[in-house]
């Protein structure tokens, strides 16, 4: 049973989202456990932590081998994405929720990537992993396995949701509203990664001329784990930062994980329409030559 300590949640449909529908609570999810329609999906930056125990009936999957490409820096193509889908045993009608470590993190990275490739009826659960264990809720160490799906994945489209260089750069000169979600000392150029991991793999710190910074963790209430309301949302993006919802939007991280999950929370729960993910972030920007940085 969940544990009763466990500061309580205002109820999704409740928060004011423009599309509430995409996120599901712990209790929808213990409800349907053991719903053939549903497939839980487990996305985490430790791709370890599945395996000491996760969500009864939920499978994984790895963004560095399974979203990825092996040997070009880009996503799988729509034959490597069906095939994985299917091999998780998703059909056309099932549900896909997908949840998991660092506050959701990689879950709401792995929807985006799906999104590329127009893939509908995909979910993510409030809270991800740290809500649902501190829920006390139960993990089951099996691994399980389901019958071939039969989902059937369309060609990717990068263009509405994904940015390249060009396109960051193209959006420089208009003045457009860029994101930056990384940590305070990474947007400073004092750490080139985040603060608690080995700052490597970047020759400049800093950040694009002209970004926000807006770390993403502030979308969650870090007591919960789970989303803000749209009020306190709309506080943080519009009226302290300055967004405004018609405009062209990019957002980036240090390799785009980080900067789906405000993505994610700009698009579906603010209801922004025109927000991309500049996925090459960070890593490419602070290591290209020639391309513009900034420092306070």
């Amino acid at each position: 049973m969940p544990a009763t300590q466990v500061a309580p949640v205002t109820p999704i449909e409740q928060r004011g989202y423009a599309h509430p529908e995409v996120l599901v609570s712990t209790d929808w999810v213990a409800q349907h456990l053991k719903d053939p329609k549903v497939r839980l999906v487990e996305s985490n930056e430790d791709i370890l932590l599945y395996d000491t125990g996760h969500i009864p009936g939920a499978v994984k999957i790895d963004w560095t081998t399974d979203l990825n490409d092996q040997t070009v820096r880009d996503y799988v193509d729509r034959e490597q994405l069906q095939k994985l889908l299917r091999s998780k045993g998703i059909n056309q009608d099932t549900t896909i929720v997908f949840y998991g470590d660092k506050n959701n993190w990689w879950a709401t990275y792995a929807l985006w990537v799906l999104q590329l490739f127009g893939v509908k009826n995909v979910k993510v659960v409030d809270g991800g992993r740290l809500r649902w264990v501190d829920e006390g809720r139960p993990l089951s160490t099996d691994t399980p396995s389901y019958p071939e799906g039969n989902i059937t994945v369309g060609e990717r489209d990068d263009s509405k949701i994904r940015a390249f260089r060009e396109d960051v750069l193209g959006h420089l000169k208009k003045k457009g509203q860029l994101v930056d979600v990384r940590s305070p000392e990474e947007f400073r150029g004092e750490k080139t990664h985040m603060p608690e991991y080995p700052q490597e793999g970047c020759l400049r710190g800093g950040h694009i001329p002209g970004a926000k910074s807006i770390p993403w963790a502030k979308a969650i209430d870090p007591e919960t784990h789970t989303f803000k309301s749209a009020a306190d949302l709309r506080k943080l993006y519009e009226q302290d930062n300055g967004l405004q919802q018609g405009q062209e939007t990019i957002a980036y991280c240090r390799i785009g994980e980080r900067s789906s999950h405000t993505w994610f929370a700009l698009t579906y729960l603010l209801g922004f329409d025109n927000v991309r993910n500049y996925d090459g972030s960070w890593t490419e920007w602070g290591n290209a030559v020639r391309l513009p940085v900034e420092k306070p």
